[in-house]
């Protein structure tokens, strides 16, 4: 078994505990460099988490000969690029989500990726985490019967002090869209890897807060090639915070969220059953594992270039048709 030695660039927020750390704990796995413009926020980091390179410029961490492998967790607007100059160079590459600012941007990446013969991977982690493996082994076996539809509402408000910049994650020059963009794409990816692909989607989006230039409410109607219908709606300028998915089927359904913690929940005929699942501290890190797996040919890791892109071409029905 061969350790893969990774290197990021964008050492940010979503790395200090949700991936990071996954890195270093995760099997046959390293972190040994970081790259990030400012130099000084770059050596920080690496001196917090004990990593013994840092860089201030992507491409000397790219041709690093010691880094196997290189994890992008920059904002959107930065993925298409950097995936295809680590390509170039012969390395496997791991793309934080959105995987792009679209789905052509999408497309090139994997093309990229394929011409180099290097594996691309994106950060839908959910699809390795064990509260969403218990629910697709729950449809798997039968506990709701034949599927039939399914219902999402995400809601959530929006603060923000007039004083400073605007998140980036609501500028669809860097992120894409708004936050449809940064958090639907996870309900309507671990619905793809539950379901099987989505072949038809469209949508309405509204700015009607007018805090950002992005969409703030999103209405969508999709349907998966096994025929299961699917409606959802996102409101990121409401008075409360919300968030559930139903997946009906002929016998009962489940009921759960897709970023809280709270019981998965089986109605049927039969009465209510929960089920209380844990998350792993670092997020990512059942994901990283999946990905040193494959990258030592023992398993193949879930969450694919290929995956992700269907993903992206799912939003970018509903928010563009």
């Amino acid at each position: 078994m061969k350790i893969i030695r990774w290197g990021i660039i964008g050492c940010g927020q979503v790395t200090e505990i949700k991936s990071g750390p996954g890195f270093q704990k995760a099997n046959y796995s390293k972190l040994v460099a970081v790259m990030r413009r400012d130099k000084h926020l770059a050596e920080d980091y690496a001196r917090r988490h004990g990593i013994a390179k840092f860089y201030s410029n992507s491409q000397e961490l790219i041709n690093d000969p010691e880094v196997d492998a290189v994890y992008i967790a920059t904002p959107p607007n930065k993925h298409h690029d950097y995936v295809l100059e680590v390509a170039k160079a012969g390395k496997p590459v791991y793309v934080e989500k959105p995987m792009a600012l679209n789905y052509q941007q999408c497309q090139n990446m994997v093309h990229a990726c394929e011409k180099a013969k290097v594996a691309l991977f994106v950060a839908y982690y959910r699809r390795t985490l064990p509260r969403f493996l218990k629910i697709k082994s729950l449809l798997d076996a039968g506990a709701i019967g034949k599927i039939q539809a399914v219902n999402i509402i995400f809601t959530r408000t929006f603060c923000h002090d007039s004083g400073k910049p605007l998140p980036w994650r609501v500028l669809p020059d860097i992120s894409g869209g708004g936050f449809f963009m940064d958090l639907a794409c996870h309900t309507l990816d671990y619905l793809d890897f539950m379901l099987g692909p989505i072949e038809s989607a469209s949508g309405y989006t509204g700015n009607l807060g007018k805090h950002y230039p992005a969409e703030d409410t999103v209405c969508a109607c999709f349907s998966f090639l096994s025929g299961v219908q699917a409606t959802g709606l996102w409101s990121f300028n409401s008075f409360q915070r919300q968030d559930q998915t139903e997946i009906f089927g002929d016998k009962g359904k489940l009921q759960f969220s897709s970023f809280g913690t709270e019981p998965v929940r089986l109605l049927s005929k039969s009465g209510v059953q929960e089920f209380a699942i844990d998350q792993p501290e670092h997020v990512q890190q059942p994901l990283i594992q999946s990905i040193v797996d494959q990258l030592n040919g023992i398993t193949e890791c879930p969450s694919t270039g290929t995956s992700a892109s269907r993903t992206a071409w799912v939003m970018e029905k509903i928010l563009h048709g």
